[in-house]
């Protein structure tokens, strides 16, 4: 339970100590937060005490109170910084200042971010690869996990009670709304906010997660203990394996319709397309209105099924606006291994098609082009919608079975 300070137990001497943020709208001013983010910052109370990151620097006041409850009085030994990002860090300028006794660990790449960020210089402890900090009964342990997703990245473990603290590995989106522990929250929403997390801030980075996750099955874990969202505990295992499957951009049976329309001519198209994956028998279609859609949301359903339409007018000579935006984003994501097909539309002058082409062609093979590509004057005809049912139907039979 919550006691006075607002202090959680995560087992015999390791604490939460985090902030739920309801009020920040856009995670890094990008990623949609209809329902907030958790900023996890862990205390050990052993010989030594220990302090695992800390919080975004609007929630310092009660962070520092109840750091300063479970110290009671004791010095702060030590510091451990796994990750700088200020969503993490922001407090860390402050509590050298109120804490000057401290030590700060981190690995080479940190402690040259203390310096920048915070003119922290002196008091500072070189984490390196494998090395012990013995903190009393406990040893904790240091794996690093560059760009997953900065350079500096990197997750402590403590091999005493099987606890990794993972900090944005295994990450997710949501404020705790009274429980830490997976086994206290709705699971379908912690897992899906995990994956938007994982899509959106980790994603193009697929290589160096699947090496961080190397080190991870190296290790007996019974708890992980990430930066955001809830405490794995029931079967870490599971989460595990979630993280190795989106690594390796396993798709599921689905296909993604993403349109962009300035007066509903392409969105007719877009659901002609819809309705016909449907009665080719396609259960999860996801369509999306780019203008209107969160990005975050648009990927992670990208990141998760086999299929992509993209469907949009052309604006001002180009492809419309929001939609090249997206294509931006799926190539910063560097996504591989789906189908796609494409539908555009003009007036005068066509330019979505030949855009979207051009994407496909820049992918150099991690997008197959699934026909017919499609291209319309004005408004839909009734031959054009029928090349849109053939579009739907070539997507359905190139998807099934496709899913990996």
């Amino acid at each position: 339970m919550f006691n006075a300070y607002g202090i959680l137990p995560v087992n015999r001497s390791v604490y939460w100590i985090g902030a739920n943020d309801r009020e920040t709208d856009k995670f890094e001013g990008l990623w949609d937060l209809p329902l907030g983010v958790a900023y996890n910052s862990y205390f050990i109370d052993d010989e030594r005490t220990v302090l695992i990151d800390t919080v975004k620097s609007s929630f310092m006041d009660d962070f520092l109170y109840r750091l300063n409850h479970l110290l009671n009085g004791r010095r702060l030994d030590y510091v451990v910084v796994n990750h700088m990002e200020p969503d993490h860090s922001g407090s860390l300028g402050l509590l050298r200042r109120l804490y000057p006794e401290a030590k700060y660990v981190g690995n080479a790449k940190t402690l040259e971010m203390l310096k920048n960020f915070f003119g922290i210089e002196d008091g500072l402890v070189e984490a390196k690869e494998g090395e012990m900090l013995d903190i009393g009964e406990r040893k904790l342990a240091f794996a690093f996990a560059p760009m997953v997703h900065w350079p500096e990245s990197m997750a402590t473990y403590d091999a005493t009670d099987r606890l990794l603290f993972s900090n944005d590995i295994f990450g997710g989106f949501g404020a705790l709304e009274g429980g830490i522990f997976d086994d206290e929250v709705n699971q379908d929403w912690a897992i899906y906010e995990m994956m938007r997390y994982y899509v959106n801030i980790v994603g193009r980075f697929a290589g160096p997660a699947q090496k961080a996750l190397a080190k991870v099955r190296g290790l007996d874990v019974a708890m992980i203990c990430p930066a955001h969202g809830p405490i794995w505990r029931n079967d870490p295992s599971y989460v595990i394996g979630l993280y190795e499957k989106w690594s390796r951009q396993e798709t599921e049976e689905g296909v993604v319709v993403v349109y962009g329309s300035m007066y509903g001519n392409t969105k007719i198209a877009s659901d002609v397309i819809a309705r016909t994956l449907s009665e080719s028998g396609v259960k999860k279609v996801s369509v999306f209105d780019i203008s209107r859609s969160n990005m975050s949301f648009v990927t992670t359903d990208i990141w998760k099924y086999a299929g992509l339409i993209l469907s949009s007018c052309t604006y001002n000579m180009e492809l419309f606006p929001p939609m090249a935006a997206l294509l931006r984003l799926l190539e910063n994501k560097m996504m591989k291994g789906r189908k796609i097909g494409l539908c555009g539309s003009f007036s005068w002058s066509g330019a979505a098609l030949k855009e979207m082409k051009a994407f496909v062609d820049r992918s150099k093979g991690g997008w197959t082009l699934v026909d017919p590509a499609i291209e319309f004057k004005s408004f839909p005809s009734d031959d054009s919608l029928a090349l849109c049912e053939s579009l739907g139907r070539n997507m359905a039979l190139a998807i099934k079975g496709d899913a990996r």
